[in-house]
């Protein structure tokens, strides 16, 4: 047998007659087997005290009671442990309840790589493949689930709270963490490696615009520029690949938005964490198992307009909404905020353009070009560096049209010099000495940037 000769069923004492004597008797103590076999005993020992202390416990203490709850596995934990006839090091026992804990009321083997500042994503490739994004580069750990079901249960207890179902017939699934980290999750069919989750972790603490200039992602010019801009009601895509950190920096740039304003976000999964007072927050839904009942951002730019708001966040612009986002943007909906994934200014235009299209009217290319270049005013696009870290290369003003041509203009770029002797991009962030034409509407909000914001000397005109 293996654990131990015998593991009673949920609800056992652990012990057996002694068919000599009469008398109950306990099996002798020992430890866990070396070998390749200890693994597979020390887990069956887990789901063995994990199931009879799911059965007894107090149906009065809820999750939310998180010490009392504690201290009630702690208590079913010792008495259960002591019942079996195995001896543990002081270290295993506290990490074997702290695995019990995880798996009662928390994500399981995912909760010390979510306890973990210093990581930033977890990537879930099946049972036997966990890795981790730190410092930007991609890390393989040693944790392991224990077969594709407890994959599966951790999934599902994710995604439970918040109304979304994953199954055969909706193999994929978009959600958040409570933290409001954003989660995927996909499973066979559609997955050969089993089930598959990817978290990208939101830190505790709100990042500021401080902590960019801090790590490098931009300079302090920059930064004054673009909280001038949002200031100023300017509509703002912010475009980059995955992972560069456009999320990140829309969070950053909302908070410039004044108080008194009325905000409405839109998002497929809530992420975005606007500290504002005077914040709506609108979500997508899935269509139910009757495939009915489906609320798309496209439906929910709509209704925003219905809304009186002053600001439209929408967290990601990916399909036939953009047309609906550009005519908020172009009926007195200003200083709406978005992001895109891209693979630079120009290429963020062109996707643009697509998406329109998807709104499925026929609508001559000049007219939605024309309506791209009088909605969009700036695009700061992100980028990840083949070191891991995230960089603004380019800050970029949206001119207006010439002929059939959207006009563009570097306002700021990223130039790379080289890379160090410790693998890290080595360059510098500098404005290209041109003032924006947008620079009156700035100047109109009570804004004064200084010239040497923008790498002149002195004001000169156009």
């Amino acid at each position: 047998m293996p654990l131990l000769n015998r593991i009673q069923p949920p609800g056992g004492d652990g012990l057996r007659p002694d068919t000599a004597s009469g008398r109950i008797t306990r099996p002798p103590t020992r430890r866990l087997a070396d070998g390749p076999t200890a693994h597979e005993q020390y887990r069956e020992l887990r789901r063995h005290l994990q199931s009879r202390i799911i059965q007894d416990l107090d149906p009065n203490v809820n999750v939310g009671q998180d010490d009392r709850l504690r201290q009630e596995i702690r208590r079913l934990f010792d008495r259960y442990l002591a019942e079996e006839p195995v001896a543990l090091p002081r270290d295993v026992r506290e990490r074997l309840f702290e695995e019990v804990v995880a798996e009662i009321v928390g994500f399981g083997p995912l909760e010390p790589l979510l306890a973990d500042e210093s990581i930033t994503e977890i990537l879930v490739n099946g049972p036997n493949q966990v890795y981790i994004e730190r410092g930007g580069k991609l890390i393989k750990t040693s944790v392991r689930f224990d077969d594709d079901d407890h994959v599966r249960r951790i999934i599902d207890r994710i995604i439970s709270p918040i109304g979304r179902r994953c199954d055969e017939s909706s193999p994929m699934v978009d959600a958040r963490l409570p933290d409001g980290s954003r989660f995927n999750a996909v499973i066979p069919p559609i997955s050969l490696v089993g089930p598959c989750m990817s978290i990208r972790k939101f830190p505790r603490r709100r990042l500021t615009m401080e902590d960019l200039i801090k790590f490098g992602t931009l300079t302090p010019q920059i930064a004054e520029f673009l909280r001038a801009c949002v200031l100023a009601r300017l509509n703002i895509i912010v475009a980059g690949g995955t992972g560069s950190g456009k999320t990140t920096l829309l969070n950053i740039l909302s908070s410039f938005i004044p108080e008194d304003e009325r905000i409405i976000t839109i998002e497929d999964a809530a992420e975005l964490k606007l500290h504002q007072e005077h914040v709506v927050t609108l979500e997508t839904r899935k269509p139910n198992i009757e495939g009915k009942g489906a609320i798309t951002i496209r439906d929910l730019v709509i209704n925003a307009l219905r809304m009186r708001p002053d600001r439209i966040v929408v967290g990601e612009c990916r399909g036939a909404e953009a047309l609906d986002m550009l005519q908020a943007m172009n009926t007195g909906h200003d200083g709406s905020l978005t992001t895109l994934h891209a693979n630079s200014p120009r290429d963020a235009l062109a996707r643009l353009e697509t998406m329109v299209m998807m709104a499925g009217l026929e609508l001559p290319l000049k007219a939605v070009r024309d309506q791209i270049a009088s909605a969009i005013d700036l695009i700061i696009f992100v980028e990840r560096m083949r070191d891991g870290s995230r960089k603004v290369t380019y800050v970029t003003e949206v001119q207006g049209l010439e002929g059939d041509t959207i006009v563009l203009q570097d306002i700021f770029v990223f130039e790379q010099l080289g890379i160090d002797e410790n693998g890290r991009v080595v360059g510098r962030q500098k404005p290209v000495g041109i003032r924006p034409k947008f620079i009156d509407r700035i100047e109109n909000a009570g804004i004064h940037l200084p010239p040497e914001v923008f790498g002149v000397d002195r004001l000169r005109p156009w």
